[in-house]
């Protein structure tokens, strides 16, 4: 009797052991097919700067659209620093993403970084922003030499007699302002009494935008205009203006963030370049998706862009 009792238990607990086996192999072959799922194309995403609201819409487009495609998605910020950047594109790659987007800092200093991708056959494609090296797949982003020409455009037609004009740069080396000021002196220094009597980098930001536009203001107080590569640096121009009594100079931004159109709808700016960060993320994202398949995509995928200007 004793022999049966323990010849059960024994089968019992060996019934378990089996029983557990199967279920924990069940689990693990259930967890690796999810995670195959789930993580079937790892993008990185190295954006230069989540203290612009511009970058935060872009990296919202690119999360609504990963999540509509199942991919993951890494998003880290270089807080407008080359060196963090370079950095963290080096963890994205130690990490093992299956494809790269980067939005440079500065479009120099990131080649090494895009190099280091290359060398790890990660593909890369810059957003917004491009690279001045290393091996680019695509390149997604409004055309900046375009806005440049309609900032300066807009300008033109709403000063009649000409005038004096500020210029505020975004951070030197960066392809977006490079370009959007290209843009906008194939315009404005064609134009009949129109003189761009001050220009100096504030870096896209507003507190510098502020402070800049106050110092150019002790020595050039005869302005009509102002044009800022971006939207955080218009609107410090615009309070800086305001703070002198300046209420009728025109100030034109690039963007078309929601503080600026709001601004635009007061009648406080003039105009801002209207781009479509979330669409560029989105486009980003897509972009990833199809090379990680092994389709061809265009060298450059363009977003429109489009004036938003007072009634």
């Amino acid at each position: 009797m004793r022999k049966a009792v323990g010849l059960l238990a024994a089968l019992w607990l060996a019934g378990g052991v089996l029983a557990g086996c199967s279920l924990d192999q069940n689990s693990a072959s259930s967890d690796k097919g999810k995670t195959k799922q789930d993580g079937e194309v790892k993008i990185g995403l190295s954006i230069s700067t989540l203290n612009n609201p511009f970058f935060v819409t872009l990296k919202e487009g690119a999360e609504k659209a990963a999540k509509d495609e199942g991919a993951e998605l890494i998003v880290v910020d270089a807080q407008n620093d080359s060196a963090k950047q370079i950095n963290d594109i080096e963890d994205l790659i130690q990490q093992k993403v299956d494809v790269l987007l980067v939005n440079p800092t500065d479009s120099s200093a990131v080649t090494s970084a895009i190099e280091s991708a290359n060398s790890a056959n990660i593909p890369v494609i810059t957003v917004d922003r491009s690279a001045d090296g290393g091996k680019v797949v695509t390149h997604i982003a409004s055309d900046n030499v375009a806005g440049g020409k309609m900032a300066a455009q807009f300008i033109v037609d709403h000063l009649k007699n000409g005038g004096n004009i500020v210029e505020l740069e975004g951070i030197p080396g960066s392809s977006a302002a490079r370009e959007r000021g290209e843009g906008f002196h194939q315009v404005i220094d064609k134009a009949a009494n129109m003189k761009v009597v001050a220009k100096q980098a504030a870096d896209f930001d507003r507190a510098k935008g502020l402070s800049v536009m106050e110092n150019i203001l002790q020595s050039h107080k005869d302005i009509q205009a102002v044009f800022a590569h971006n939207d955080e640096m218009a609107l410090g121009a615009l309070e800086a203006l305001q703070a002198h009594g300046m209420n009728n100079v025109i100030v034109v931004g690039f963007d078309a963030t929601d503080d600026a159109v709001k601004a635009v709808k007061e009648g406080k700016m003039a105009a801002t370049v209207a781009q479509k960060p979330a669409l560029i993320g989105e486009k980003a994202v897509d972009a990833a998706i199809r090379v990680h398949k092994g389709e061809k995509v265009d060298q450059f995928i363009p977003v429109p862009l489009e004036l938003v200007q007072g009634q």
